[in-house]
């Protein structure tokens, strides 16, 4: 028998919605390992967050303390590993965000440990799936350490709901925190009302095709009328049209929302990598040969000058009756 232990992230006193999934990675995982599952949160204040993962069904592990406020790696792999160690867990988990592939493979190194990352689907007890070649191929993978760490892709598991009776909350001490000479300076952030683009159902995303990043502002006002997020190709982002946050891709965000909207976007493999996942995939092209036509469920060939601001018109229609 073996103890699973995820790591959860949270803000602002909730869990994000990117950490559901690797809670219910971790609930497959320990069913295959035949032990139990307990949820890790870390941070300044996290009582809150803390009572509400527990209202999953899994006891909670939080440790709590100011020098933990800002997220360095310096100070939270050790303790992940500390923690992991005092429980006899055999695999630790976290979804596989910015945040998670910076820790994770931090913790595994401290924990002598082998690591799966961008986890699909469990196999067996210490064997995964995991996409390979832009998600062409879909590799098993086989840890052979006592102690395993994987990072698991967000759209391949669904959030996590509340099932049996809500489990414990124990404070651990944070213990002494050596950030081995970093420190956090600042966090620059693009206040938004908008969704974040891992967690939106609707996202809409422009491509080179846009033209320049004043082009976007239609799009901008699409997403804000479907209450969605806002994306974009590696191409559009390179190109300075855009921030780099809003890539869409294998080396950007993979996202699964309920809609997905590509404007302009031809679909090259590295950015279908990141959103073939999505529920409905509308794309809109002038290229009738573009490679985004394969994946999509709803197809127009024309130009995103002409489509756009008929398709806005219309849900501003549509909204405008339902009301």
């Amino acid at each position: 028998m073996g103890k699973v232990l995820v790591f959860v992230e949270h803000v602002e006193g909730h869990l994000r919605t990117s950490a559901l999934p690797a809670i219910t990675f971790g609930r497959e995982a320990a069913k295959q390992q035949g032990g139990a599952l307990a949820l890790l949160l870390m941070g300044k204040g996290v009582q809150a967050a803390a009572d509400e993962a527990a209202k999953l069904g899994h006891d909670v592990l939080a440790v709590d303390d100011a020098g933990l406020e800002h997220y360095l790696a310096e100070t939270y792999a050790p303790i992940v590993a500390r923690v992991a160690k005092e429980q006899g867990a055999t695999l630790v988990a976290a979804t596989a965000t910015a945040l998670g592939k910076d820790l994770l493979p931090r913790a595994a190194a401290l924990l002598d440990a082998g690591m799966a990352s961008d986890v699909t689907a469990i196999v067996g007890a210490k064997k995964f799936a995991r996409p390979m070649q832009a998600g062409n191929v879909i590799a098993q993978v086989e840890v052979t350490t006592d102690v395993v760490v994987a990072s698991v892709r967000q759209t391949a598991f669904p959030p996590a709901q509340a099932e049996g009776a809500p489990g414990t909350v124990t404070v651990l001490a944070a213990g002494n925190l050596d950030a081995r000479g970093a420190a956090f300076v600042s966090v620059q952030t693009t206040k938004s009302e908008r969704p974040e683009l891992t967690d939106a159902k609707i996202v809409v995303s422009g491509g080179r095709g846009m033209k320049e990043g004043a082009n976007f502002k239609i799009l901008e006002e699409l997403a804000d009328l479907l209450g969605g997020a806002m994306g974009a190709s590696r191409a559009a982002c390179d190109a300075g049209m855009v921030p780099n946050d809003l890539q869409v891709g294998q080396t950007g965000k993979v996202v699964a929302p309920n809609l997905y909207i590509a404007v302009a976007i031809s679909g090259a493999i590295q950015h279908l990598a990141g959103m073939k996942g999505s529920k409905v995939i509308v794309a809109v092209n002038k290229d009738p040969e573009a490679p985004i036509f394969q994946v999509a469920d709803y197809g127009l060939v024309s130009t995103w000058e002409k489509a756009l601001p008929e398709l806005i018109a219309e849900v501003k229609k549509l909204q405008a009756a339902q009301r």
